[in-house]
């Protein structure tokens, strides 16, 4: 028994860095193609903001199509896979995958069919129109698309899902950097085509991601039917029951995802309207842009690599319980929160610290908003928290508390918007400033109920004391090195060193604090040969 938890353990967190490894390839890709549209001349900030606005309605009617399947299926799969009940696994993806694919479909023509009024109305942003229209064919096949990845997820074969999303975001990237610089190019620079442009892009990789996923099915598909023949466990479920379980998982978990992406839109329908009454309107699209573009960009970087977890954890979790292996579960989760605590905190302090210093050295030709930034940033620590949370409570079966927390801290968002953004002296600040307090409120309520439900292995020195330790630690001398190192050479150069240097001080505080005990060491990869030196050199 004890070798057989070694084993899951180690197919655990092989399945988080494969995970993370891919999130943080394709979270450098995103930030190559947004830094050449924010850059680009007769884009920036007002480019940004209609690229952004039809992108977050897009967002929307995705989310409601398919965000939240991947981790239904893949915990509907993982259960059924557990138990060996191969054949009820493979009913459960195909009726998915028909099922997704209709609903895909209504998204796709809504959002061609309604791009006018969306982008006239709703957004006032009559140039967004374009990229609506542009984007409606990607939400059929990412539908699709996330069934597959679910099925695959639920399998424990994420490797397939990492590639299929490092595929789409390089194709992301390279066509969106060609197809927006040929129609500068023919256009002199319009700054609506170059953004309908760059969201053609979007619907081209989305097919390139579903193609691969399609061709990796095909691929596997007589290993697939190996296992259907030694099924055992089988109950035979009808179509009925089966969407029935599928939509009552993926509903809340979409819910979830939903409120997400509703609460990005209330700065879509809000910012820009309110800020117009004050303002000139062509200053109100430009502040929204910095804070849909660059901002959010630069916030999602370090939610990319902690997603990993939210993702592995659900299946993980699921199936864990589905065999009464309790102890696995409660110990990955609360593995998980702690390596979530140690991701967040110093990207929250470095980019509150450094925020305009990073907005210099990433767009120098669209700098302004280090100031938006620095008050963003103190979401980062909350949202990381509250995926991981999220990702523990849906493999527990708590699907709804995830919506109910993050509906609370969407009605507070709306409140504080309208409040705030009608005040000049605070303006796009208070958007940003709101987005904060709802991740905060969100992280409360999931964490108590998760305390409630799950007895956690999580002590206050090593998840809170010492993690703020380390990060003041880290912030002081990377910022008193930074300030050394400017008045000697150019800042960009200064910015760069003094980043590797803080996150070099910061792996040496957690190393010296004894952080990690000796089984989460070993539970990271080369776990086991870091514990044996750091052992050697008296440290553990």
């Amino acid at each position: 028994m004890k070798e057989n938890r070694t084993t899951k353990k180690e197919s655990f967190m092989q399945g988080v860095f494969t995970l993370m490894f891919s999130q943080v390839l394709i979270k450098i890709l995103g930030l190559v193609y947004t830094l050449y549209l924010t850059n680009r001349e007769g884009f920036g900030d007002k480019g940004n903001a209609v690229y952004a606005s039809g992108y977050q309605i897009y967002a929307l009617l995705l989310t409601i199509s398919s965000i939240g399947v991947p981790n239904a299926i893949s915990k509907l799969i993982s259960e059924r896979v557990a138990v060996g009940n191969h054949r009820g696994a493979d009913k459960v993806f195909k009726i998915a995958f028909v099922t997704f694919a209709f609903v895909g479909f209504i998204g796709t023509v809504l959002l061609f069919c309604g791009a006018k009024i969306i982008a006239q109305k709703w957004l006032q942003i009559p140039d967004a129109e374009m990229t609506l229209v542009a984007l409606s064919p990607a939400i059929f096949f990412v539908s699709i698309s996330s069934v597959m990845r679910g099925y695959f997820n639920g399998r424990k074969t994420l490797k397939a899902t990492a590639k299929a999303q490092i595929i789409e975001q390089v194709f992301k990237t390279m066509f969106t950097i060609i197809i927006v610089e040929i129609i500068a190019i023919l256009t002199n620079t319009s700054t609506k085509l170059m953004a309908a442009g760059a969201n053609i892009a979007t619907t081209i990789a989305t097919f390139t991601s579903f193609a691969y996923l399609f061709l990796y099915y095909k691929l596997k598909r007589s290993e697939i039917k190996g296992e259907i023949s030694q099924t055992i466990n089988y109950r035979k479920e009808s179509v009925f029951k089966i969407v029935k379980n599928v939509l009552m998982v993926s509903i809340p978990m979409t819910i979830s995802s939903v409120l997400s992406s509703i609460n990005k839109n209330i700065d879509a329908f809000t910012v820009k309207r309110i800020l117009s009454t004050y303002m000139t309107e062509e200053m109100a699209i430009q502040k929204y842009g910095m804070l849909s573009g660059k901002v959010e960009t630069l916030i999602n970087l370090p939610l990319s690599i902690n997603i990993a977890f939210a993702t592995a954890l659900v299946p993980a979790i699921a199936a864990a319980r589905a065999q009464n292996d309790m102890e696995s579960a409660t110990k990955r989760t609360s593995f998980s929160l702690l390596i979530s605590m140690l991701i967040g905190l110093p990207c929250t302090v470095g980019m509150c610290i450094f925020s305009q210093n990073i907005l210099n050295l990433l767009y120098p030709n669209a700098n302004e908003g280090g100031g938006l930034l620095k008050i963003a940033a103190i979401s980062i620590i909350f949202s990381i928290l509250s995926q991981t949370i999220n990702g523990a409570l849906q493999g527990f079966g708590k699907v709804m508390v995830p919506a109910m927390a993050l509906s609370v801290g969407v009605v507070v968002k709306f409140i504080l918007n309208i409040t705030l953004l009608k005040i000049p002296e605070i303006n796009v600040y208070g958007a940003a400033f709101a987005s904060a307090i709802c991740y905060a409120i969100a992280f409360v309520i999931t964490f108590i109920i998760l305390k409630k439900n799950v007895k956690l292995n999580l002590k206050v020195t090593n998840f809170i004391i010492k993690p703020i330790i380390a990060t003041t630690v880290m912030g002081v001398c990377s910022y008193s090195i930074f300030l050394y190192l400017k008045s000697i050479i150019i800042e960009k150069v200064a910015i760069l060193i003094s980043i590797v240097i803080a996150t070099i001080i910061y792996g040496i505080m957690v190393i010296l604090l004894k952080i990690l005990t000796k089984e989460e060491m070993k539970m990271l990869p080369y776990g086991v040969k870091i514990y044996k030196i750091l052992e050697k050199v008296g440290i553990y």
